[in-house]
């Protein structure tokens, strides 16, 4: 404590050398002081009048949690529990169900299902809230208290309660805990297409996926008909893996520009020469669950017209948040800038518009269950060029005639992922036509 208050005291001597340059900035100085005098007095009738006893440290983080809360959904204080969690997201694994939830009004809400999860494979769905754990009900707690309960160890059952739109009564879902292994990327290949399978931005995604376009070439014979790049329920990750994935099928122009609070404080980041695949058609999936470092790969592939954009709106977040270390057991994770994709366009709120609006009509209940995005989130960054509302009109208000099959009907023909499946066919239309994709909006080159 005693080398925080020299800190303190230095900057304060500092700040008292240089003089004001204006009243106003005088004033607001002192309006601050004010307001930590106000804070130390609500401290020390908390800490000394609360029915129960409560230590400094949860006060304090309880005060530095709820100004960070003040701010934006994704500025947040990490403790050492935190700072587990992140590695955990971007490098580990972990024993659990292979969801990404958000906390709405005191109730847990699922953002998206990992792939190939217990949860995923139960038919959890994003939008779904989760109500009670193993019949406890978990209503008015934290995030993290619901996450560390549906962690736990491998082979563990848990049965949650769910509520979901459209079903007139909550029902159970019995699963069993498993090491969740972040896999960010899996491939195939189905009639001559490389399907790139992209769950996550952690930080060997980049290399992943430059493999993943070797090993298509080669089970191809070198003739591929083109790549899918899939990034449904892709909830983003690292920049520089986003910056890597894109790079992987430009061969030059701008991936991404990052802007913060000042009119100079501008970073760009461009494309190396050498295209991985070859030119060949392209077409990326994306849904109401592809986010952050999803939407910067789609919006870059987008602007230069590399790929068709297909699928539904993505998520719209486009802000950048940069960790900075506090301890070696804590930090800050801070919102410090708006990222921007080629042409200039901020996602934030808006998200990626796809070129071709597909319906996943696989899956039965596609209409009425909800789309989560960040612009539903309490305190979002607004957009700086405001999102008009036929960018926000709701999926699927406006029936397309290509798309009149029913779940039932795909499933007979054996098709479980509508979405995929027409990707495919696209990118067959587009061999057989012998044209690359053209279909992209925007305009960067």
């Amino acid at each position: 404590m005693s080398k925080t208050l020299l800190r303190s005291a230095v900057a304060l001597s500092a700040i008292a050398l240089v003089p004001a340059t204006t009243a106003a900035l005088a004033a607001v100085d002192a309006s601050t002081y004010k307001e930590l005098d106000q804070f130390m007095s609500v401290f020390e009738r908390v800490r000394g009048e609360y029915v129960d006893t409560v230590d400094d440290k949860t006060l304090i983080k309880g005060a530095i949690d709820g100004m960070l809360t003040s701010l934006d959904p994704h500025s947040s204080y990490l403790d050492a529990r935190d700072f587990q969690q992140l590695r955990t997201q971007t490098e580990g694994n972990y024993g659990g169900l292979g969801l990404s939830v958000t906390l709405e009004d005191g109730v847990v809400k699922v953002i998206a299902p990992t792939e190939d999860t217990p949860a995923a494979r139960a038919g959890i769905k994003a939008g779904d809230y989760i109500t009670h754990i193993d019949k406890k009900l978990i209503y008015g707690g934290t995030l993290d208290e619901a996450v560390d309960q549906m962690r736990g160890a491998p082979g563990a059952p848990i049965t949650v309660t769910v509520v979901r739109v459209g079903q007139e009564k909550p029902f159970d879902v019995t699963m069993r805990r498993e090491i969740i292994e972040l896999k960010p990327v899996k491939w195939e290949i189905r009639d001559r297409v490389g399907v790139i399978n992209i769950n996550t931005f952690s930080k060997a995604t980049g290399e992943n996926v430059l493999a993943a376009i070797a090993a298509i070439d080669k089970a191809t014979g070198g003739r591929p008909l083109g790549y899918i790049v899939d990034m449904r329920s892709n909830p983003g990750g690292l920049l520089d893996q986003a910056i890597e994935v894109s790079d992987a099928f430009l061969d030059q122009g701008e991936v991404v520009s990052q802007r913060g609070r000042r009119k100079g404080d501008i970073e760009r980041y461009y494309a190396k020469p050498g295209d991985a695949a070859h030119g060949l058609p392209m077409i990326v999936l994306v849904d109401s669950g592809s986010a952050s470092a999803s939407e910067i790969v789609a919006g870059a592939l987008q602007d230069h017209r590399r790929a068709i954009v297909m699928g539904e709106r993505s998520f719209g977040k486009g802000s950048v948040q940069t960790l900075l270390p506090l301890t070696e057991q804590s930090a800050l994770r801070l919102t410090t800038a708006r990222y921007f994709t080629p042409s200039g366009k901020s996602v934030q709120e808006g998200g990626i518009r796809p070129d071709i609006a597909v319906p996943q009509l696989s899956d039965p209940d596609y209409k009425e269950r909800p789309r989560f995005r960040e612009a539903d989130l309490q305190r979002h960054l607004v957009n700086e060029a405001v999102a008009k509302d036929d960018v926000l009109e709701d999926d699927g208000a406006k029936p397309d005639p290509r798309f009149t099959d029913t779940a039932e009907s795909l499933k007979k023909r054996g098709i479980t992922d509508f979405q995929l499946h027409y990707a495919v066919q696209t990118i067959a239309r587009l061999s057989r036509a012998g044209g690359a994709p053209a279909a992209a909006g925007g305009g960067a080159r």
